[in-house]
């Protein structure tokens, strides 16, 4: 079985300084979502200075970053309409409905990045059902220390996306979707308890 280290991007900042991590970064590639690519190489670093959000980097057995994910925490509205009862009792644990809006406005984390570093060998990457569970462990640490209970992601309306984050193992439901005018994409909004 493949082992893998999740480090936090100003644990490593601290211990090889900006100079050497952006060398490391550079190296970073997802050419199926250049999105991820470029936030990782020219913007990690600084929301993880200013407080934004923190990348974590999934290091193989060979020092290689293998795979990011990066996590922040924001407001996000759910609509209730199409909740059903059980998933409305367990939402309002975190929020109070708003009944002219008929929607829950929850303080969440945001899988705001995720994905595969393709130039790491394909014998020593990892897959998405791995990082997932290796981003829950975050989660769920920062979620015994502070609280919390809900998680959301987007991604582009593609089947293969939504499918794996909609499996039975992820569980994600779709709660909305936005139109991104900036690069001609609709993405839909997912979110899971845990």
């Amino acid at each position: 079985m493949r082992q893998f280290d999740t480090i936090n991007i100003l644990d490593m900042l601290g211990a090889i300084g900006e100079a050497e991590l952006k060398k490391c970064l550079s190296d970073f590639s997802c050419p199926i979502n250049p999105e991820i690519e470029q936030f990782v190489v020219n913007n990690a670093i600084e929301f993880a200075r200013k407080k934004l959000s923190v990348t974590y980097f999934v290091v193989n057995e060979h020092g290689k970053i293998a795979a990011v994910f990066t996590l922040a925490h924001k407001a996000v509205e759910i609509g209730s309409a199409n909740l059903s009862n059980s998933k409305r009792k367990k939402i309002s644990r975190y929020a109070i409905l708003d009944s002219e809006s008929d929607s829950y406005t929850v303080s969440a984390f945001l899988i705001a990045q995720f994905g595969k570093n393709y130039a790491v060998d394909e014998g020593k990457g990892i897959n998405g059902n791995e990082l997932m569970d290796l981003t829950f462990e975050i989660l769920e640490k920062v979620q015994h220390d502070i609280g919390g209970g809900i998680v959301f992601l987007e991604c582009e309306d593609k089947i293969k996306l939504l499918n794996f984050y909609q499996s039975e193992k992820n569980g994600f439901m779709p709660f909305n979707e936005r139109y991104s005018v900036n690069d001609h994409t609709k993405y839909i909004q997912l979110f899971n308890f845990f």
